[in-house]
């Protein structure tokens, strides 16, 4: 196969980038797509190993396109567009996606647990029913829109609601924001959303709030995204509690991932 092989830029989608590698009147032999991450915690507050503005790299080669150096086109195109401080990719112990990561001068900076929820597994009366459940002095509020840079909940908030890749979940007592959590889908049509949280303020804990919000985004997702049918979660930290509530809602694991992350310049 001798056909020459072309990197393209396509276009963006929901803030972040795509790259093809296309056959002229052929297949595409390799994509790449680099998307913001979005630190999660209570106000967004960057996480303190990735650098504000870092993103998130993932690149495929087709089988019967490989080693003839489109990994590293495609790499090569991403930096080329790139003006964060990192590149950050999650991929599985001993895959020919870890051989690159190293191949190419990224280092190893964790590892991260991935869980997964199916819309088939979930009891829809069961989810309204602990959506439905009271909470005395707590109100739910939802909205939709597009994000593609940390902004503080408060601030998503206050924004009108549009369509847009993320849903937010939220429960305010008396005005003052209580817990939240998120989801984001990569790209419209997309199958599959990624949630982040919940989070619940200290003051605020031991109420089952977290639970709440993430059954209502749940719910909330599906009504707004209908396409969508499953959901992943990823953590640093098997914790607990959250583990327990994710398991709660049906939650399955899913599989893990070693983070590797490459400076730009």
């Amino acid at each position: 196969m001798s056909e020459p092989i072309d990197i393209v830029a396509v276009s963006d989608h929901c803030g972040g980038s795509r790259w093809h590698a296309v056959v002229p009147r052929g297949p595409v032999a390799g994509t790449a797509d680099l998307q913001p991450i979005i630190p999660f915690g209570e106000d967004f507050l960057p996480s303190p190993v990735l650098e504000p503005g870092a993103a998130e790299l993932s690149l495929h080669v087709e089988p019967l396109w490989r080693r003839r150096g489109l990994g590293s086109r495609l790499l090569a195109a991403v930096r080329g567009r790139s003006a964060g401080p990192r590149l950050v990719a999650h991929v599985a112990a001993g895959s020919p996606g870890e051989a690159f990561c190293l191949r190419h001068g990224f280092w190893y900076t964790g590892s991260r647990r991935h869980d997964r929820l199916s819309y088939g597994d979930v009891h829809q009366a069961w989810l309204g029913e602990m959506v439905e459940a009271e909470h005395s002095g707590y109100r739910l509020i939802h909205w939709t829109g597009d994000l593609s840079s940390p902004i503080p909940a408060e601030e998503l908030l206050r924004r009108p609601s549009r369509t847009g890749n993320a849903t937010l979940t939220a429960a305010k007592a008396e005005g003052v924001l209580a817990a939240y959590a998120l989801a984001v889908v990569d790209a419209p049509g997309h199958p599959r959303a990624r949630q982040y949280g919940p989070a619940v303020l200290p003051s605020h804990r031991g109420r089952r709030l977290g639970l709440w919000v993430s059954a209502a985004l749940i719910q909330r997702l599906r009504e707004v995204h209908p396409h969508v049918n499953e959901i992943e979660i990823a953590s640093a930290k098997d914790e607990s509690h959250l583990l327990a509530l994710r398991k709660h809602l049906g939650f399955q694991p899913f599989r893990r991932t070693r983070r590797y992350e490459l400076p730009y310049s």
